[in-house]
């Protein structure tokens, strides 16, 4: 092999190596079990595609777990955090010390994830893979608050207009945390699973990550964040083509890009994507991070991207992109920019109402009703 991709592989440890092999594995879609539980729907008392995407959700969710009934009674959500060097560049509106402290309202209870996620019936845990500062005690509500993964790689990533976010085995060492939590809560019995993220300055991580891997300019790809004027943005779009040009990321190298200029929670992410594959639950994205942890996730193994759920299309200017470039279609579009998993939570809920419009409803048979002739 001769070009960049050989130049890539000459990079790759034994456990990039390793992971590579096993996603290589990842089969597509279960087209047989798609059929079958489109069948099935189509015998429901409605006219066949009434219930729209309620209906082509339960036929993904076949697709994914090759299951025609696969059920979905315990939902689970991870919240990955950490803090990013280049937010000393002003390109987000909140200092960095929010992360710790929002990473102790998760643990709380009190953040929007936490609402949502009761709404549905679903756990919250939460992965401090890389946060900059300690984490304030709270008491955690009973009921509503989440659980904590201390699992701190390094105290945030670099300054990547400067250096390499992080190091290659830092990244490694991240999307390994990801997957021993997905693992963990695979085994615990979770059959859903939804991500999303906190970190001060990930917006700027993400756009640099999908300029690179859509091919986009960076001024496409790159909104307010947090809500940062028009000088902010512009530091954001300055920060990112410093980064790109001292980097010069190539896409064939997934995790090299990661390390140059991504984030440790984006890292963590890829990691749960892989575990949730790879154990064929179905994993529902949220905003524009997550989706830049999908990119990264894709271009290690193409295969992954028909398995994912995009929860919603958030209000970034990339997130759109993004959705394009993977082919996905998001199940809600309203209006959010929030993170922290509240899109993928949103979601969660309607396609446990798709679950269940397949379990509950009648047949035409089973309800004496002459179907469509």
């Amino acid at each position: 092999m001769t070009g960049p991709r050989a130049a890539a592989d000459s990079s790759w440890s034994s456990a990039e190596r390793a992971v590579r092999s096993q996603l290589a594995a990842t089969p597509p879609l279960d087209v047989v079990a798609m059929a079958e539980a489109q069948r099935y729907l189509d015998r429901l008392t409605k006219p066949p595609g009434s219930l729209g995407r309620l209906e082509t959700l339960v036929v993904e969710l076949a697709g994914i777990t090759g299951c025609t009934d696969a059920t979905l009674d315990h939902p689970a959500i991870v919240v990955a955090a950490a803090d990013h060097g280049i937010a000393r560049r002003d390109v987000s509106a909140y200092p960095s010390e929010v992360t710790a402290q929002m990473v102790a309202n998760f643990v709380a209870g009190g953040a929007a994830v936490n609402v949502l996620a009761g709404v549905l019936g679903a756990t919250v845990t939460v992965i401090d893979v890389g946060v900059a500062g300690p984490i304030p005690e709270v008491v955690a509500d009973p009921l509503r608050g989440g659980r904590l993964v201390s699992a701190r790689i390094r105290p945030g990533t670099a300054d990547m207009t400067e250096g390499p976010a992080m190091a290659r085995e830092e990244a490694m060492a991240a999307i390994a945390v990801g997957r021993a939590v997905a693992a963990d809560l695979v085994a615990e019995g979770a059959d859903l699973l939804g991500i999303g993220e906190m970190g001060i300055g990930n917006t700027t991580a993400a756009s640099t990550l999908a300029a690179v891997f859509t091919g986009s300019a960076v001024d496409a790809v790159t909104g307010r964040g947090t809500g940062v004027d028009d000088d902010g943005r512009r530091r954001k779009v300055e920060a990112i083509e410093t980064a790109l040009a001292l980097h010069r990321p190539d896409p064939a190298d997934p995790i090299g890009v990661l390390a140059s200029v991504g984030g440790l929670e984006i890292a963590a992410l890829v990691g749960v994507i892989i575990e949730a594959v790879t154990a064929r639950v179905p994993i529902v994205l949220d905003g524009f991070i997550t989706g830049a942890a999908a990119l990264v996730a894709v271009a290690l193994e193409p295969a992954i991207g028909p398995r994912l759920i995009a929860g919603h299309r958030s209000s970034e200017p990339g997130h759109r992109i993004v959705l394009e470039h993977l082919g996905l279609a998001p199940v809600l579009d309203l209006d959010l920019r929030l993170g922290e998993a509240s899109g993928a939570a949103l979601a969660m809920g309607v396609i446990a109402a798709a679950v269940e419009i397949r379990r509950g409803m009648a047949t035409f048979d089973s309800a004496g009703i002459a179907g469509p002739s």
